[in-house]
């Protein structure tokens, strides 16, 4: 069973969620003020996030425009919102950042990201759960680097480029027995700095201390296995690039079920209590296409069968001194 719920922040600053019907309409889910919230009652009814929706009952309609829509998940404790994942895994991936390790090192033997996506081609769907070849992963902060809809991700004034990265993320709360419940997935925009990267590879941790942004919207179920979406740059509104982008198992090299397996077999993510922003990597970037982009342009993901976009515009931070002091 699916269905798509928003977060929502009416003008009176009460929050609420509110769920998506087949053609994008929107109605308050009565008694539930966020994801998390009703996800718990959800556990304790021993329900899954979808029937929890219809045991709600009908709510009021709900016109998105008139309500400040907020990210599909978070929690009062940023510090317990976890923000990672995985690259490297969909098919054709490995050729953009291939070549990009190419250019700076003349090497006739694979690179080690090459390495790596082969391994997943070969491995990264297993027959059984637990047996595939584990993925690269990365590190992108907590929860107070996940930016809302239509906020500015912020590049810091050191970075050396703020590059898009359009993909689907897995959304998880950790059950009180420590147990990972997937909520559902998100549209998303994994904001990260591709030249840092091209550097050198070890800098790659470097790369991802940025913010990333999710659509608003959460799709309760599972994912369809073919997703085809579009992934745009606006420069004083008009369109700088455009290009189409897949997800989905079908055009990935890994299974998402291997991706959570080699992220929740470490027992520091399945802290009772904690939410998880799981990332599960693109293989269609501006920035092998040579796109510079600056403070001010807009970057634009949608995709089907998300009803809504992830849209957000460049910032970029002041320089920051940093002090420090011995005890």
């Amino acid at each position: 069973m699916s269905v798509s719920l928003v977060q929502f922040r009416g003008a009176d600053g009460a929050r609420g969620v509110a769920a998506l019907g087949p053609d994008g309409s929107a109605r308050v889910v009565p008694g539930a003020s966020t994801t998390i919230a009703l996800a718990k009652t959800a556990l304790a009814d021993g329900v899954g996030l979808a029937e929890a929706v219809d045991r709600a009952g009908v709510g009021d309609p709900l016109d998105l425009a008139s309500v400040t829509l907020l990210s599909p998940v978070d929690h009062i404790d940023p510090a317990h919102l976890l923000l990672t994942g995985t690259g490297l895994t969909h098919l054709g991936s490995a050729e953009g950042r291939d070549r990009m390790h190419r250019a700076a090192v003349e090497n006739p033997a694979p690179t080690d990201s090459m390495k790596m996506f082969l391994m997943g081609v070969e491995g990264g769907k297993p027959s059984e759960p637990g047996q595939g070849v584990q993925p690269e992963w990365f590190y992108k902060g907590d929860g107070s680097k996940l930016v809302g809809p239509g906020e500015p991700l912020r590049s810091p004034a050191f970075a050396l480029d703020a590059g898009e990265e359009p993909e689907i993320a897995g959304i998880y709360l950790i059950d009180a027995d420590g147990t990972p419940v997937r909520l559902g997935f998100a549209l998303a925009n994994e904001f990260s700095d591709h030249v840092t990267e091209r550097g050198n590879y070890l800098w790659l941790a470097h790369s991802k201390l940025r913010n990333a942004a999710l659509g608003p919207e959460l799709r309760v179920g599972a994912l369809p296995a073919d997703v085809r979406g579009t992934s745009r740059i606006v420069r004083d509104g008009a369109t700088l690039w455009e290009k189409p982008f897949l997800s989905g198992e079908a055009n990935m090299s890994h299974s998402i079920e291997n991706l959570e397996h080699h992220h929740f077999k470490y027992a520091l993510f399945r802290r009772p209590g904690d939410v998880h922003v799981h990332f599960f990597g693109t293989a269609t970037l501006s920035f092998s296409e040579a796109v510079q982009t600056q403070e001010g342009d807009v970057f634009e993901i949608e995709a089907v069968p998300f009803h809504l976009p992830v849209r957000n515009p460049i910032a970029i931070d002041a320089p920051v001194t940093v002090s420090m002091k011995a005890l």
